[in-house]
């Protein structure tokens, strides 16, 4: 059982490295809250300058947990979470067992 915690926990990885910045975490509430925003919509929202901005939402496409559509010149950004949903729910069902079968 715990090699399979391990592995989930590996998969992870990448997801847990882009949510441990509070920056980061703060843009995922806002979009999980919205339809969709751009950056400049975003940016209005934080503290924090649109290249900045655009750097985190960078970030967070290449770990698969956003995702973008192109409307005319307007980049719109949505939560994409049903993968990083499922892990989590995996990595805690899978702790689950492992402290079952102690």
């Amino acid at each position: 059982m715990a090699e399979r915690t391990m592995e989930i926990f590996k998969a992870g990885v990448p997801i847990f490295t882009m949510l441990q910045d509070t920056n980061r975490q703060q843009i995922l509430v806002m979009l999980c809250k919205t339809d969709q925003m751009t950056v400049n919509q975003i940016t209005a929202q934080l503290s924090l300058s649109r290249p900045a901005i655009s750097h985190h939402l960078k970030l967070m496409l290449d770990a698969g947990i956003l995702a973008v559509n192109q409307i005319g010149t307007e980049r719109y950004y949505r939560a994409n979470m049903d993968e990083t949903l499922t892990l989590l729910k995996d990595l805690a069902a899978s702790l689950e067992a492992d402290i079952a079968s102690k």
